[in-house]
């Protein structure tokens, strides 16, 4: 009788547009959530809380990001998901920065049965005209290692590592910069990293650019809205 009672009361709320935030969304899905590069899985806390709160399981994983290259760094966070999720609920991937390429490197190679939607944030898709320019650099070379050395517009290899987008893609890009160096390096718009052109990939389902700087990205409010409308509808949301 209780739970009859609990059902009909929450059916009514919604009627009314009263419905508790996550009664409305709540699910089983999982969501992988990877961080940049020289960074750590805290840089994504305040994601992974936003998408929690909407019903998600969320895995916001650490990988050595400046310790190998992008096909062993792959292999790593694959190895990490297989022993964490579950198989029989659909995996979506957000990755911001490399973090995205490192999802396209472990969705080309390992790609689970049951993937479901991809999100990048603010990831360099054809190359980053920064670590063109840094990537002799004996400083760079230590704090980005291997994997910022094949971040350049020509790396070697890439193309074939990371295997075309065949599957469902929404890419967001920034274009406001708080380090005018870097951005004078970069053509076009960009986010002080990242160029807007350089975040888009044959095959993408959907590209958004929004009102956001690199460094900050996981934190934007509207990155994290545009997120989580993609995950749900597979588009994001047009102003």
């Amino acid at each position: 009788m209780m739970k009859m009672l609990k059902s009909l009361s929450l059916t009514v709320l919604a009627m009314l547009g009263f419905a508790p935030l996550n009664a409305a969304h709540a699910n089983d899905e999982q969501v992988i959530l990877l961080h940049g590069i020289a960074r750590t899985s805290s840089h994504m806390d305040s994601l992974a809380k936003f998408l929690t709160g909407k019903g998600y399981k969320v895995f916001n994983l650490d990988y050595p990001s400046t310790s190998h290259e992008l096909d062993k760094l792959s292999a790593i966070v694959a190895k990490d998901i297989r022993n964490k999720v579950r198989a029989d609920k659909p995996l979506h991937f957000i990755g911001y920065s490399m973090g995205g390429i490192v999802t396209r490197a472990v969705l080309n190679k390992f790609r689970p049965d049951n993937l479901g939607r991809v999100v990048q944030l603010a990831s360099p898709n054809k190359g980053s005209e920064i670590a063109d320019f840094l990537k002799e650099n004996w400083l760079y070379a230590k704090v980005y290692g291997p994997a910022g050395k094949q971040l350049t517009t020509t790396g070697a290899g890439i193309d074939e590592l990371l295997g075309k987008v065949d599957y469902e893609l929404g890419v967001v890009a920034g274009n406001f910069s708080i380090d005018p160096v870097s951005s004078t390096l970069i053509p076009g718009d960009d986010d002080g990293k990242v160029s807007v052109e350089s975040s888009k990939v044959e095959g993408m389902k959907d590209h958004i650019t929004v009102y956001a700087s690199h460094t900050f990205f996981p934190q934007n409010k509207q990155v994290h809205e545009q997120t989580l409308h993609f995950l749900r509808t597979g588009f994001f949301k047009k102003q």
